[in-house]
């Protein structure tokens, strides 16, 4: 446990800010797999929505800081992919 009052108050912003990224991880997970269901219907005009939705979220999630730019856009590449191989059948 932390002795100097600057660094309570560091862990609290820490633990904040954790849940804060946690949140935003977690919605995009939930949008991913609506994406990926929509994708498995074969519901493309549903998943185009979804997908521009997800890369919204990407970007404002490494502009945010959660994630380094490469994993965004690793992640956005790999849903670009998902949606171009299904469109193409």
């Amino acid at each position: 446990m932390a002795n100097i009052k600057s660094q309570e108050k560091r862990i609290l912003i820490s633990n904040e800010e954790r849940m804060q990224n946690k949140s935003k991880k977690a919605r995009i997970a939930t949008e991913v797999k609506k994406f990926r269901a929509a994708l498995t219907e074969s519901d493309l005009k549903k998943a185009e929505e979804l997908l521009k939705n997800c890369v919204s979220l990407i970007d404002s999630a490494r502009l945010d800081g959660v994630y380094h730019k490469n994993t965004a856009s690793r992640k956005v590449s790999a849903l670009t992919r998902e949606y171009n191989a299904a469109s193409a059948k």
